[in-house]
């Protein structure tokens, strides 16, 4: 089983991870509000201000996941978030989520982000490997998950209409022993 209910800071050169604090809210809400993020993370439902403050007032309660705030050191604010969820017992996996607001793109904090969660992730619990889903139209982000180890593992094919299309969605998996071998190469 997984726990995680000792949220952990993980520092970086240009980015610290930790957990939400008094005073994000309206970092992350322009961060959720900004278009790039809404089809990044393939949103599809209205903004909410009221379930969203409760949500991330809550996420640093939950021990069956791990949310943080990515912090830009070079600012001093939240730009994004990174997320380990969706425990899966049976395959000892967890999924991976990520998203960069408009003060924190460009500029490799991602990455950062990134390795640091899972150097985390594998250094710190028995998973056997971690997930992921990517639309076809953010190559960026499937650069990076691919630099870190993550490899391709099927498509859904048409998962989101977005302006009128359909986008697939490309499933990644990184496992523990292709982790280690990325490792020594980064």
């Amino acid at each position: 089983m997984i726990n995680f209910t000792h949220k952990p800071i993980l520092a970086g050169e240009k980015v610290v991870l930790r957990p939400f604090q008094d005073g994000d809210f309206p970092y992350i809400e322009e961060c959720l509000q900004d278009p790039e993020v809404i089809k990044l993370t393939g949103s599809t439902t209205e903004y909410d201000r009221e379930y969203t403050l409760n949500w991330y007032e809550t996420r640093n309660e939950q021990s069956n996941r791990l949310d943080l705030a990515i912090v830009d050191n070079s600012l001093g604010i939240l730009v994004g978030e990174v997320v380990l969820n969706l425990y899966d017992e049976e395959s000892n996996s967890m999924n991976f989520r990520i998203w960069i607001g408009p003060k924190g793109r460009n500029r490799g904090l991602g990455s950062e982000a990134t390795r640091l969660v899972l150097d985390y992730a594998f250094q710190n619990t028995s998973l056997s490997f971690i997930t992921l889903g990517v639309y076809a139209f953010n190559p960026r982000a499937r650069h990076v998950y691919e630099k870190m180890g993550f490899e391709m593992e099927s498509i859904d094919e048409r998962d989101l209409e977005y302006d009128g299309e359909w986008i697939d969605s490309i499933n990644m998996k990184l496992t523990r022993e292709r982790w280690l071998s990325k490792r020594t190469k980064l």
